[in-house]
């Protein structure tokens, strides 16, 4: 390859064309893909907030399960107080009861896994959900700052 000197030239760059940049491709294009970003992001947020209230309704409704199983316990110790003079062995109906008892302790354990748990799962996507309403208030702000410079 051979290199030339072109300093001895004579090159006037008056007579050039600036070139443009055509505001329908490029000056519409960076507000389009911002406006892409901040649906998403909003889109994001949404989905976490729906996600949210469906944990807690979860929660409510699995505990409300575990309370009418522990009143339906409570309600067959009561009506089946009086069971056991007779037929049955009195240390086999005595025994059945406490099982019975254990499985209340057992659900209202359950219960309190489950209220832990929502807390943890709820805490957990209100956490992303900052980080995407931040990041969502960043691209709004840029959006903001870009279209007040596209504007002067």
């Amino acid at each position: 390859m051979e290199t030339k000197d072109i300093s001895h030239m004579n090159l006037d760059f008056s007579k050039m064309k600036n070139p443009e940049i055509a505001g329908s491709t490029f000056g519409n294009s960076i507000p389009e893909m911002g406006n892409e970003k901040l649906a998403s992001l909003k889109q994001a947020v949404a989905e976490i907030h729906e996600s949210i209230q469906e944990r807690e309704d979860l929660s409510k409704k699995n505990f409300q399960e575990g309370e009418k199983i522990k009143t339906e316990i409570n309600n067959f110790l009561i009506e089946n107080e009086t069971l056991g003079v007779g037929d049955i062995d009195p240390r086999e109906l005595l025994k059945e009861k406490n099982e019975l008892r254990k499985k209340k302790m057992d659900i209202s354990e359950m219960q309190l896994n489950e209220k832990v748990g929502c807390w943890r799962d709820i805490a957990q996507l209100k956490k992303e959900m900052r980080e995407y309403e931040r990041e969502l208030n960043d691209k709004q702000e840029r959006a903001t700052f870009l279209n007040s410079l596209m504007e002067q």
